[in-house]
């Protein structure tokens, strides 16, 4: 939610951004969802968690689906499970996404607080 913001000047939005403290940047994980959840629970978008399973939107991953092993809060990004990138000596590393470049497919409904929040209506 950028309404803390007051000024549209693209450089305090970068620096809102980037100095943003962790509470509010779990404001910025939040992933599109697919038409069937949009449709079910009535909402557009939802944070992203580990356990979910996403498909990648944007890149050379586009189209592949896989679970959000983990979730960086701090730098903002998510970390798919079989999205991953060669390194020089052959060794394989996950390759960090945008959340707003992910699609949730299906959510992981383990956290019964996350789900009771889902269910609330805008």
């Amino acid at each position: 939610n950028m309404a803390r913001i007051s000024s549209i000047q693209p450089r305090k939005q970068r620096k809102y951004r980037y100095n943003a403290p962790i509470h509010v940047r779990g404001a910025f994980l939040h992933s599109p969802l697919a038409g069937d959840l949009r449709e079910k629970y009535g909402k557009r978008s939802f944070r992203v968690v580990t356990g979910d399973t996403v498909k990648v939107l944007r890149g050379e991953f586009a189209g592949t689906e896989g679970v959000v092993d983990k979730v960086d809060v701090k730098n903002t990004k998510v970390l798919v499970h079989g999205v991953t990138v060669k390194k020089a000596n052959g060794e394989d590393v996950p390759r960090p996404l945008d959340p707003s470049k992910v699609m949730i497919t299906k959510l992981n409904t383990k956290d019964a607080k996350r789900m009771a929040r889902l269910e609330v209506k805008a």
